[in-house]
């Protein structure tokens, strides 16, 4: 009996074994995102869906914020422990980390999957370093959107949308009037940063948009330009609830949905929030670019890959590379997430009249980097932390507010 019950042991550790062999064997990912929201998380599904389908391993460790979930990344990646890949915005961002040699470069999946045929070549070029992919990308978003609700619309007697500032301020007095809320507004300083710039496009032109950022330029138009911007930034203070401050981008999202709120700028992301919430585009909310707009400010996602050790991990590196890119996932991530597909040969029928929109725009040309894009990390940071400063100060006048933004890139 002993020896039976020594040979059954014996057996079971030997499965036990094989099994923790076979699992050793297969693609493994800890991937760490922002992605946190029900729009955003039910996206990062479609990847992790498909990446089980194909034999891999996931394990999710998204946090909150990105902010936050950077901080935790620098950490890891300081302590030599990072994660298998990271939600990282395309961008000079991710050039220290490559500099420094932490990030592995994916050039065989991008040269197998002829990445450079299918990416707009701004993009390509943005995810490359040094002749070497390290990115892929997820999905592109506009951040030059207005969603409105349509019940509130009605209800306040706003009819066609406004097609310029004065327009668009009638609507918020007529809101007020009717006694909903005008502006959902998320009090976060990176929130704010992206309402300041969806106006500075407004006022300056794409052109102008990219010599203050990419020049740097501070001539009389680039320096009145954004006074402009800053007054209609100021004026907006008016039409924004006390219970702002600190808001999440989701929950005020959440207040137009419900139409406690007319309005919210923010990316396109926005509208995962209300596809998840069952709403319909045209029937129960609408998007437009915001007033007098000549294009679009736009932002990309993807996922960067630490380097590291374990064989399975870096299976898993392929693996999820691979899958970010195939074609069906990225229309499918971005239906759930809001965005536009990277890639240009992807059916683009399913997409709605906003992400068709933003297409156009991307296809014309018609489109300016978010400065997280175009900056480094130190600016794009200085940048948010000017716009709050002067969101939050209402003494402050547009001419001083002025001489401190150009003060960042000095």
């Amino acid at each position: 009996m002993k020896d039976t019950v020594k040979m059954l042991l014996m057996g079971a550790t030997f499965v036990a074994a094989s099994i923790s062999a076979h699992a050793e064997d297969k693609p493994q990912a800890e991937v760490m995102t922002s992605w946190t929201s029900g729009s955003e998380a039910a996206a990062l599904g479609v990847v992790k869906q498909e990446f089980e389908k194909r034999g891999g391993v996931w394990k999710d460790s998204s946090i909150a914020g990105f902010g936050a979930a950077d901080a935790a990344f620098q950490n890891r990646l300081v302590a030599g422990d990072p994660p298998t890949a990271k939600q990282a915005v395309l961008g000079l961002a991710n050039t220290d980390f490559v500099s420094q040699g932490l990030m592995n470069p994916i050039d065989d999946v991008a040269k197998a999957g002829k990445w450079a045929d299918v990416l707009p070549k701004s993009i390509y070029d943005l995810i490359s370093y040094n002749g070497k992919v390290y990115l892929s990308p997820t999905g592109a978003h506009g951040e030059s959107w207005v969603f409105y609700s349509k019940d509130a619309f009605a209800k306040a007697g706003v009819g066609d949308e406004p097609k310029s500032w004065d327009e668009f301020f009638a609507a918020l007095d007529k809101l007020k009037a009717a006694g909903i809320q005008p502006v959902a507004w998320g009090g976060q300083s990176w929130q704010e940063s992206k309402v300041f710039n969806m106006i500075l496009l407004t006022q300056v032109g794409i052109d102008g948009f990219l010599k203050i950022y990419v020049d740097k330029d501070k001539g009389d138009a680039s320096t009145e330009g954004v006074k402009r911007t800053l007054d209609i930034l100021g004026k907006l203070r008016a039409y924004v609830d006390e219970g702002a401050a600190g808001r999440n981008w989701n929950d005020a999202t959440a207040m137009v949905i419900t139409g406690k709120a007319g309005v919210q700028f923010m990316g396109d992301w926005a509208k995962g929030e209300f596809v998840a919430a069952g709403k319909e585009l045209g029937k129960d909310y609408g998007c437009m670019l915001a007033p007098q707009s000549p294009g679009m400010v736009y932002v990309a996602d993807s996922f960067s890959f630490p380097k590291i050790a374990d064989a399975a991990a870096q299976k898993g590196q392929t693996l999820l590379a691979e899958v970010a890119m195939d074609p069906t996932v990225q229309v499918e991530f971005s239906l759930k997430k809001g965005s536009v597909p990277m890639r240009t040969d992807v059916d683009k029928s399913k997409l709605d009249i906003c992400a068709q929109k933003g297409l156009e725009l991307m296809s014309a040309g018609k489109i300016v980097p978010d400065q997280a894009l175009i900056l480094s990390p130190q600016q794009a940071g200085a940048l948010n932390d000017f716009v709050d400063e002067f969101w939050t100060n209402p003494s402050e006048d547009s001419a001083s507010g002025a001489e401190k933004f150009f003060a960042i890139f000095e």
